[in-house]
């Protein structure tokens, strides 16, 4: 398995376990940038930002888990994409409403960039829309 291949798996279960930047930190750079075209997440662009959004996203889905479906490296272009459906259910508090008990089953990909061994930049390519409706956030 390749170095980038290996670093990229463990920042993937560190950050979609909700272990925030403490545990993801190591497979950066500390100034990381991290993009989404999605309403969601528009306030973010660092990846240290991120890692803590879904940290947090565990309060109202305590049962957030992911299931992988791809995961697969370009070793010329230093870059691992990484495919999977986020699913879980809003039981706890911190959504924008009550606990609704809805459950989403939301796909996703991450596209990795890595410079030196270590991520440069994380771009998620997510239908956040469809996840709000999901949920009943919106």
């Amino acid at each position: 398995m390749s170095a980038i291949i290996q670093s990229a798996k463990q920042f993937f279960e560190a950050c979609e376990t909700g272990q925030g930047w403490e545990a993801s930190k190591t497979f950066c750079y500390p100034d990381a940038t991290f993009s989404s075209q999605t309403n969601a997440l528009s306030e973010i662009s660092t990846l240290e930002d991120y890692c803590e959004w879904m940290k947090n996203l565990f309060t109202p889905i305590p049962d957030g888990h992911y299931e992988l479906k791809f995961f697969g490296a370009d070793e010329t272009d230093t870059s691992v994409a990484a495919f999977a459906v986020f699913h879980g259910t809003q039981t706890g508090p911190g959504g924008p409403v009550p606990p609704t008990q809805n459950k989403i089953a939301a796909d996703y990909v991450y596209h990795m960039v890595f410079d030196g061994g270590r991520i440069r930049h994380v771009t998620k390519i997510w239908n956040d829309a469809i996840s709000m409706q999901q949920l009943g956030w919106s």
